[in-house]
């Protein structure tokens, strides 16, 4: 697909600004009824979803240019994919979502790249991860765990870090605790280990299209060869990118992926993971964007008159990963959940996503810092979540803040609740 495929979505766009808000029979509060980081922190309509998509089509019309600070404004947006389901309330024949990757990846083959991200795609080329660590330390994590090395042994599970989780030091013993667990429920787990590397999200989203099914075909042939069944991942970022991106791009992984929140969600209830111990605490769950709206699985890309499609092939939200991560914090004795206002597809983002957090890191710990405020609100001891980067943008923009509120991974209070060691 490319920019040019999208011209009637485009046209489609009645400026209406329903992209900028929650749906209004969903709002709860005027402090929270926006839904869009980038135009609640800039208050500009070229920021909003229908700005950037008067943008690409008055480019194709060649009533404007694809200048540096077009890209900059295209490039101020986390991708969360909140626009588009506040959009399809009103117009389920627009893909909002879409046409803001293809603006990026039409800004890339036009050269107008982000000078910010150049250092993420370097070090994607150099190490496999857009954080600039070394390629051998990847594998660091998983010492003395017993895991099996997929490059040289079978597994049932399969299980995908992502860059975050490798190499992060304040996020270790997250992704080491999130290996007990999956080998407590019984599981033979694999890692890739020091092999592993970056899903090609980031580079997807930029507008890297060549790059990112590059990370695809080796993350495909890695899968292949492992023999595993299952893939498991705890990163959200990762497992939107295996549901959305690599079936969209031909790359469809052959086995069954899951998000550790749904392999946890269905070991507890096969009773192969047993909760004893009482964790009591009120928590706020968030809802990570690429765990929820954006990991809608991909069917196919519709072709013909979209009034016609019908309402499974269209990209609501709805379908994301948002009961599992409540079951599993429901099944631990002691835990009581108090939702924020706006939760599963109608979800604030976390700041982190679609290159702001590399480019714009004041921006991504504003957008965090609205979030917490919410979560506090609540009245909650703790926010929980499922996704590593939501995970240290909040702790950052806490810390940065003043504000207490702890931030855990959903593991790690399960962990607590099996008295895994």
């Amino acid at each position: 697909m490319a920019l040019t495929d999208y011209v009637r979505d485009m046209r489609g766009c009645s400026r209406c600004s329903s992209c900028k808000w929650v749906p209004f029979n969903q709002v709860k509060s005027w402090r929270n009824a926006m839904n869009c980081p980038a135009i609640t922190r800039f208050n500009f309509h070229a920021y909003s979803g229908s700005g950037k998509m008067n943008m690409g089509l008055s480019h194709l019309q060649g009533r404007s240019e694809l200048t540096e600070g077009a890209a900059d404004i295209i490039y101020h947006c986390q991708l969360c994919g909140a626009c588009e389901v506040s959009c399809k309330v009103y117009r389920d024949d627009i893909d909002l979502t879409d046409v803001l990757l293809e603006l990026r990846a039409t800004c890339v083959e036009e050269g107008q790249l982000m000078v910010e991200h150049m250092a993420m795609l370097d070090f994607l080329k150099r190490d496999d991860n857009p954080l600039g660590e070394p390629k051998s330390t990847r594998g660091d994590w998983t010492e003395g765990l017993g895991l099996k090395d997929i490059n040289r042994e079978p597994a049932d599970v399969m299980f995908h870090a992502g860059c975050r989780f490798s190499y992060d030091p304040d996020l270790r013993e997250i992704v080491r605790g999130t290996a007990r667990l999956l080998q407590s429920s019984g599981a033979v787990v694999g890692v890739a280990g020091g092999e592993e590397s970056c899903c090609g999200g980031r580079v997807y989203e930029l507008g890297y299209r060549g790059e990112a099914a590059n990370y695809a075909e080796d993350m495909l042939s890695r899968v292949k060869a492992s023999g595993a069944t299952t893939l498991v991942t705890g990163c959200s970022d990762c497992y939107a990118h295996f549901k959305y991106a690599y079936p969209r791009i031909g790359k469809e992984l052959p086995v069954e992926v899951l998000h550790v929140t749904e392999y946890l969600d269905r070991a507890i209830t096969e009773g192969r993971l047993r909760l004893r111990d009482s964790v009591p605490m009120k928590v706020t769950y968030h809802d990570p964007c690429h765990l929820g709206r954006m990991s809608e699985p991909f069917i196919c890309d519709w072709e013909g008159d979209k009034l016609l499609r019908p309402m499974s092939l269209k990209r609501t939200g709805k379908g994301g990963i948002y009961d599992p991560p409540r079951r599993v914090l429901s099944s631990i004795p002691g835990v009581r959940l108090e939702e924020m206002e706006r939760i599963r597809e109608y979800s604030w983002c976390c700041g982190a996503g679609g290159g702001v957090l590399e480019c714009d890191p004041e921006f991504a710990a504003w957008t965090a810092g609205e979030r917490l405020q919410e979560a506090i609100s609540t009245g909650a001891e703790a926010m929980v979540t499922a996704c590593p980067w939501c995970e240290r943008l909040f702790k950052d923009a806490a810390g940065e803040s003043g504000l207490d509120l702890p931030v855990y991974d959903i593991t790690q209070i399960v962990l607590r609740s099996t008295g895994t060691r």
